[in-house]
């Protein structure tokens, strides 16, 4: 079990200083909040847009609901890792931008620590803070009119790092839980300047650095109905807290001769996560087709954060909503038992539909809606055919309520490689 261990967190240190060197976002929805959510799938289930909850596979590892991890097979280390590449596409009127990102989405390890018993180490972003434009606005000054000039510029957002555990006290019966650490630096800045060299520029920095920790907890119940046929249904629960960090806002006027001065704000115990409710059901007849539902409530409505409201820095409950998520997605295997390498590829859709937490300038944020397809392709060599290559094409719509506001299309390739061997079979001689 300490072998099991060991080389599991040195598999996930060796990528960790890569991993927090990725943003992949571009989108100004991202400066509201805590930025853009992760949606925390993983390779085998990306091309099922995230399909989760009633998910559970002995050669693969399911995140979202820590229940699965009591089915992980006995003889191997499962390592999972995740990487994707985005196309965005950006309108607001007649401007037009695009844009192109990279990230690794999620790095992880899980074992069989007793019979019924799974454990999983992982990491991946919680949200991503990452945009940078500007606007050009005439205004009136005593000297007559000015050109001004507003750069919005946003870096930064949140990792989560876990332990997972996963029992089957009975079975088809499993409950679990992800432990985890929830850390990184927020910052959103608005800097004006003006044609005018005699009108002072002025900066606002809003600035924080989150250190918390964040619990989840999940169950699956796996019920037969015939000789052909199972349904899983699976729960899941996210602990909602305050989270005891503070906010700082800078706001300093800068001038050509005299340098910068300004005033500092500093907010206590700022921020709060919602509780967060997830359940779904997934039906398998045969081994061969997989289709499923999910449902996420996160109740961010009254959850505290900073806002500049009237020109005074101050923690706000009124900035978030709750948060709907619908998602349907399913897989296709079309011979389980079949010897044959093409018959063992899974071919995988999925649909889904999610409303903002954040409200945009006090109105309700755009939805999005995706829709992606996917392939497990199974990896062979000489000894074991049980790790796989998946890979996912997602194409995923940022539409705003309001006219006025930005329309984004999202282009993404999604590869996902689960090394899954039996490093901790034992080998007998007669």
């Amino acid at each position: 079990m300490y072998k099991k261990i060991i080389l599991s967190a040195s598999l996930l240190l060796g990528v960790i200083g890569a991993f927090a060197q990725t943003n992949g976002s571009n989108s100004p929805y991202s400066r509201y909040g805590y930025g853009l959510q992760n949606d925390q799938a993983q390779g085998f289930n990306k091309g099922m847009a995230g399909l989760a909850y009633g998910m559970n596979d002995a050669k693969q590892l399911n995140f979202k609901n820590p229940a699965s991890y009591a089915s992980i097979d006995s003889l191997t280390l499962i390592f999972d890792v995740g990487f994707s590449l985005q196309y965005a596409h950006l309108e607001q009127g007649n401007a037009k931008k695009n844009a192109n990102n990279s990230s690794i989405d999620y790095v992880m390890a899980g074992f069989r620590l007793a019979p019924n018993f799974g454990m999983t180490l992982g990491m991946m972003p919680y949200t991503t803070i990452g945009y940078n434009m500007n606007t050009t606005s005439k205004i009136m000054q005593a000297t007559g009119e000015v050109t001004q000039t507003e750069t919005y510029d946003g870096d930064g957002g949140l990792h989560e790092v876990f332990v997972g555990l996963g029992y089957s006290p009975l079975k088809g019966l499993s409950v679990g839980a992800n432990v985890g650490y929830l850390w990184g630096t927020m910052e959103n800045s608005v800097y004006a300047s003006y044609d005018n060299s005699s009108i002072s520029s002025r900066r606002r920095l809003y600035a924080a650095d989150i250190r918390t920790y964040k619990l989840d907890f999940g169950v699956q119940y796996e019920q037969r109905i015939n000789r052909n046929n199972t349904l899983t249904i699976g729960a899941t629960y996210g602990l909602g807290h305050e989270v005891d960090r503070p906010a700082f806002y800078y706001d300093q006027r800068i001038t050509a001769n005299q340098g910068s001065a300004g005033d500092t704000t500093r907010l206590a115990n700022a921020f709060e996560l919602p509780h967060t409710f997830g359940v779904g059901a997934v039906w398998n007849h045969r081994g061969k087709l997989r289709v499923g539902m999910d449902y996420t409530l996160q109740m961010w409505e009254g959850c505290r954060t900073p806002e500049l409201v009237n020109n005074t820095y101050q923690v706000s409950t009124n900035s978030f909503q709750n948060s709907h998520t619908f998602t349907l997605g399913g897989e296709y295997l079309p011979r389980p038992n079949s010897a044959y390498w093409h018959q063992q590829i899974r071919y995988r859709f999925g649909l889904s539909m999610s409303t903002p937490y954040t409200k945009v300038s006090g109105m309700e944020g755009p939805r999005r809606y995706s829709a992606s397809l996917g392939v497990g392709i199974p990896i062979r060599n000489g000894w074991s055919s049980r790790s796989t290559l998946n890979i996912a094409a997602q194409y995923e719509r940022v539409e705003p309520k309001f006219s006025g506001m930005i329309t984004e299309n999202y282009f993404r390739l999604c590869l996902g490689i689960t090394f899954n061997e039996m490093w901790f079979s034992k080998w007998k001689v007669r």
